[in-house]
């Protein structure tokens, strides 16, 4: 059975601005994550944020993890390249070392990287420091796309409505989905180099993205060898009792070639930081019942924020809440006698937090 992998999403959409955007809050952003089939190597979380009041230079944000521990890391600004391909479509978004192209729309994305990192461990970012020396880093992956998109908010109506009517909504960033998908590539770093295939997810988001009040989430998703898929998103229980967003689909191409709608029943919210070697199982709930996916971290990176390093108009912005744990990591996930590796992400404000 041949899959929709477009979701019914106007191909045009792939595309990046080709130039800024009038709206000075506007952001264009491209992130993959991207797991080595034997857990050899994991990025966990790779992308460029190009936000039109600073549209000459973008954000970009690196990490490269390995289970034993080593971790490269990047924050950093760089020069924009030119949105437009060798054919003239507006398909590359990137910033100084860092692009992605579409080289084909809901079907190939590339991801480049020919710079430094700073050279640091799993241990050390989950204690908060992020000093280390920097050292080359190279990376390329192609992606080839899986499974059909996830738009937020399309699979349940209480979903959809706490992204119109809550601040979730300005969590998500504005017009977001993303997208499983099988991937080969290569990482050169400390002198050796990593080939593999594997699997990963990337994000497409336009819009305008405004994080303050952001009191936490958990975020998994996996894509196995047989192409059955799982994801979602899930925003903690607030203390005032109003619902919050809670969204999440399962994928079998042998059922279909659509998302089948799932809520989250039990999530491993984030309550310590530990780098690997964690109990990450999540449970999902569809129509036919209930689904346990087993999980352990395998890989992770941390970001820990000192408050004393955020600019004066943030800590104005953001003074009703703690700054938040965020932890990005590589899992060995298992459902159904198959296993494969995907991504985690969760955050939790440090007063939540366990050492």
């Amino acid at each position: 059975m041949a899959i929709d992998l477009t979701g019914g999403i106007d191909p045009a959409r792939e595309y990046v601005f080709a130039d800024r955007p009038a709206d000075p809050e506007m952001r264009d952003s491209v992130s993959f994550w991207v797991f080595d089939d034997g857990g050899r190597v994991g990025l966990p979380r790779v992308g460029v944020e190009a936000v039109a009041s600073n549209w000459d230079d973008h954000s970009i944000q690196v990490n490269v993890a390995f289970p034993e521990g080593r971790a490269y890391r990047l924050r950093d600004e760089g020069r924009r390249w030119p949105a437009t391909d060798a054919s003239g479509k507006p398909a590359v978004l990137g910033g100084g070392p860092l692009a992605f192209t579409c080289v084909e729309p809901f079907g190939v994305w590339t991801m480049t990287f020919d710079g430094k990192a700073v050279q640091t461990t799993s241990a050390d970012l989950a204690a908060g420091r992020k000093d280390g020396p920097l050292v080359d880093l190279r990376f390329a992956v192609e992606a080839t796309i899986a499974a059909p998109p996830w738009v937020q908010g399309a699979l349940q109506a209480d979903a959809a409505s706490a992204l119109e009517t809550s601040v979730e909504g300005d969590l998500m960033g504005g017009d977001r989905y993303e997208q499983l998908f099988r991937a080969t590539g290569s990482v050169r770093v400390g002198g050796q180099e990593h080939t593999f295939t594997g699997s990963g997810l990337r994000i497409r988001r336009q819009g305008v993205r405004r994080l303050e009040g952001f009191w936490g989430h958990c975020w998994q998703s996996a894509l196995f060898p047989s192409g059955r898929a799982f994801g979602y998103i899930a925003y903690p229980p607030r203390p005032d009792g109003r619902p919050t967003f809670n969204e999440g689909y399962l994928f079998d191409p042998d059922a279909g070639d659509g998302l089948i709608p799932a809520r989250v029943v039990e999530a491993p919210w984030l309550t310590r930081l530990q780098p690997t070697g964690e109990d990450v199982a999540v449970v999902l709930e569809t129509a036919d019942g209930i689904v346990r996916i087993e999980g352990e971290t395998v890989l992770s990176t941390h970001d820990i924020t000192d408050p004393s390093e955020v600019p004066e108009e943030m800590l104005a912005k953001m003074a009703n809440w703690t700054f938040p744990a965020l932890q990005q990591a590589g899992v060995c996930y298992r459902w159904k006698g198959e296993e494969t590796y995907g991504m985690l992400e969760r955050s939790s404000p440090m007063d939540k937090i366990t050492r």
